[in-house]
């Protein structure tokens, strides 16, 4: 499977097209074993790259037997991006995509999407919230945007697998206006069902409360969120999915005492 839009075959015209993107320099945004993301520029416009060098069987065999499917190549984000894009979710749009051939473990590929320009991530735009609290209004602002976001986003059968508001996208043009128009990216684990299990939903809904624990929204809040994300009366939801709801907050809880003894939250929040 290849793609290459017509911008970008028009700048590597006649050129290797695997061998020009593992030669692309830029900054780099992210380097794990197997996988790098570099900001670049080609012609006079910003991309990401999104490398992967192969994931090896080690790390194939650990996701097989956690019962886990393992994310071996840049298929995922490049089918999840067309597929938001499909359904009006904004997403990062791929401008360039190919795998080699072999086996999984070794097979590299890539994916190049334009760069989400005027966009801020959530994780900024909340970073002064403890010391510059934010009005009540935008407080709920952001909250009803983001349920309905998430909304969006399972409905169209997409799970994340890595929900935190870092990977949640604001427009700054549109914020200063008072109004909160989201993207979303990071998506190389994302995986689209014609019906979501419960599970993964669980995951991702309880991967967006921890990373919202610090933020000082409260259980009135929590409940604002619920009702927005079902659409439904409070008591309509914990009549049907009471279970479901404290077993996202229990794994929330799990979340952030994890992030406790890792040192990567702020300790704001109390259980």
């Amino acid at each position: 499977m290849t793609y290459v839009r017509d911008d970008i075959r028009t700048q590597w015209e006649g050129l290797d097209l695997m061998a020009t993107a593992f030669a692309l320099d830029g900054e780099v945004f992210r380097a794990v074993p197997g996988r790098r993301t570099l900001r670049v520029e080609i012609g006079d416009r910003m991309y990401f790259v999104k490398l992967h060098y192969g994931v090896g069987w080690r790390e194939i065999f650990k996701n097989w037997l956690q019962l886990k499917k393992p994310v071996v190549g840049a298929a995922n984000e490049y089918l999840a991006c067309v597929g938001l894009q499909d359904e009006g979710i904004v997403a990062p749009i791929p401008a360039a995509f190919a795998e080699s051939s072999g086996g999984i473990a070794t097979r590299k590929s890539f994916v190049l999407c334009d760069e989400l320009d005027g966009y801020l991530s959530l994780e900024d735009v909340t970073d002064e919230w403890d010391t510059l609290p934010p009005s009540p209004l935008a407080k709920h602002r952001l909250l009803y945007a983001v349920a309905r976001f998430a909304k969006a986003f399972h409905t169209a059968g997409f799970i994340h697998r890595d929900f935190y508001i870092c990977h949640l996208l604001a427009q700054t043009d549109a914020l200063e206006r008072g109004v909160v128009e989201l993207a979303v990216l990071d998506l190389h684990r994302a995986r689209r069902f014609v019906q979501i299990p419960r599970r993964w939903l669980l995951r991702d809904l309880a991967a967006l409360l921890f990373s919202t624990l610090d933020l000082g929204y409260s259980q009135r809040d929590w409940f604002r969120f619920i009702r927005a994300y079902t659409g439904e009366p409070l008591q309509e939801s914990f009549r049907s999915n009471e279970k479901f709801w404290l077993d996202v907050l229990k794994r929330a809880h799990r979340l952030y005492a994890e992030g406790q003894r890792e040192g990567i939250v702020k300790n704001r929040y109390t259980p």
